[in-house]
Formats: C-alpha cells, sequence, structure tokens
C-alpha cells in the first residue's frame, strides 16, 4: 500500500469522526463561548504529531544558532553601555565638585573685594575730609595745622597731593580740583577690590563652564539608559527579527553616545 493510500484512508476516518462528533463539538464550543466554525485546535489539544513539530521548530539548528548570537551581542552592548554609564556618572561628579569649588572661590573673593572697596570708600572719604581741613587751615596760613593735616594723609594721597601742589592749583586754572583727582592719585584699597572682582567673574565662569560639562555628563548617561531599556525590551521577544531589530536600534544609539562623550573635557 502507498503512503498517499494510508494518508487518504487516515483523513476519510478523521471526516468521518468529526462529523460524528459535531453535537459534542457545539456543546464544547458553546462551554468555551466560541462560536462555529469551530478550529479544531480550539476544541481539542494537538495530536502528538503536531507537538513533535513544533518541538523540531523550536529546535531549529539555525534559529538556535541567531538566537545565540544575538545573545552574545547584547551581553557585550550590556557590558559596554555599562562601563559607560559609570564612568559617565564619575565624570559627572568630578565636574560637579570643580563647579562647586570655583563657586566658593567666586563667593569668597566677591566678599574681599567688598571688603576692599568699603576699606578704599572710607580711606577715600577721610583723605577728602583731611583735604577740606587742609584747605581752611591754608586760608588762615596756619602752618603747623596745615602739617598736622598733610602728615594725616594716606601715603598714595600724599604721593598725589605733592604732585597736586606743584601745578600751583590757587594760581592755574588748568590744575586739577583736588589731589584726588591728579594722574598720581591711585587708592590701592580700590584697586585691589577691582582686581578681587575681575577674579571672582572668571572663577565664577570656571564654575558655570563646570557645571554645563556636569549637565552635558549627566545627558548622556540618560541615552546610555535608553540603550539598557531597548536591550532589556528585546529580550521579552521571542521573534529573531524584532529582537535584532532592536538590538541594531540600541547599538546605533550607543555608538553615537560614545561618539559625543568623546568630545567632552575629561578630568
Amino acid at each position: 500500500m502507498k503512503p498517499s493510500d494510508s494518508a487518504d484512508s487516515f483523513l476519510r476516518r478523521r471526516r468521518r469522526w468529526v462529523e460524528s462528533s459535531e453535537p459534542t463539538f457545539r456543546e464544547i464550543g458553546a462551554f468555551r463561548g466560541l462560536h462555529p466554525p469551530y478550529k479544531l485546535g480550539q476544541l481539542m489539544p494537538e495530536s502528538p504529531n503536531v507537538e513533535i513539530a513544533h518541538k523540531l521548530i523550536e529546535h531549529d539548528p539555525k534559529h538556535s544558532r541567531r538566537m545565540e548570537l544575538t545573545e552574545i551581542a547584547e551581553a557585550i552592548v550590556l557590558a559596554l553601555v555599562a562601563v559607560a554609564t559609570a564612568w559617565c556618572g564619575f565624570q559627572a561628579d568630578r565636574w560637579g565638585g570643580r563647579q562647586a569649588y570655583f563657586y566658593g572661590v567666586s563667593t569668597q573673593l566677591r566678599v574681599e573685594a567688598a571688603v576692599s572697596a568699603t576699606e578704599g570708600g572710607q580711606q577715600h572719604l577721610h583723605d577728602t575730609m583731611t583735604f577740606n581741613s587742609w584747605l581752611q587751615a591754608n586760608q588762615g596760613n596756619d602752618q603747623k595745622l596745615m602739617a598736622t593735616y598733610e602728615h594725616r594723609f594716606s601715603a598714595e594721597y600724599r604721593v598725589a597731593f605733592k604732585a597736586w601742589l606743584k601745578t600751583e592749583p590757587f594760581t592755574n586754572p588748568n590744575s586739577p580740583a583736588s589731589p584726588a583727582f591728579h594722574p598720581e592719585y591711585h587708592n590701592g584699597l580700590l584697586k585691589k577690590s577691582k582686581q578681587l572682582a575681575e577674579e571672582a567673574n572668571a572663577s565664577f565662569g570656571e564654575g558655570t563652564e563646570s557645571s554645563e560639562v556636569s549637565e552635558k555628563y549627566v545627558r548622556a548617561t540618560l541615552l546610555f539608559a535608553t540603550v539598557l531599556f531597548l536591550i532589556a525590551l528585546s529580550q521579552r521577544f521571542k521573534l529573531p527579527r524584532v529582537r535584532a531589530g532592536l538590538l541594531i536600534i540600541a547599538s546605533v544609539l550607543m555608538c553615537y553616545t560614545f561618539i559625543i562623550v568623546a568630545s567632552y573635557p575629561r578630568l
């Protein structure tokens, strides 16, 4: 007997059995909430031959090989991203510390600049009031009192005062109004305050740049986290094409993040 005759005989017997069992199938279908026409797989378990076929498909050597390669690639991506994420977090923390340092230095310099500016302003006010008193003594031609006031001038103001006297201020209309307007006058405390303020601004700028670099590394960490999410998502799928597609997307995103991180400054 040919194999085809055996198969035809089997199909005829199966068809007769299905037709004779239709009332029973109708009851089972109604119990399970199904509606005709029924599929045989919905009403009865698959035959051993069908289960064997499924097992053969699942253990297809090519299919297994592709899944193994995909899993190896996923493991490599996970390892690289884990190390890169930790390194980006380390860099972000270091740049954050650098930001805090420069902000602290900037604050300290601003305080010192404010102190120097206050002291310089007080010194300038003292010299101005002393000079006004000297003018009054000069009008009364009190040489002793004039000498006393000259001795009270600050060192910087005294230099400018002597240079101002050489311009014959009482007869020369082009003479500066007071020693404070003479080119020789320099208030060291006010000059120091200005210098400290400039250093404070520079330090604050360094802190701001450090903050921006730290934020860049934090953004890179978020991109690496997205890669980890895509890999974890791909492992939920059993379809090789879907899993490989998600792996490719994650790999491209990982390479892009590596490129932009390579352009960042490092500590």
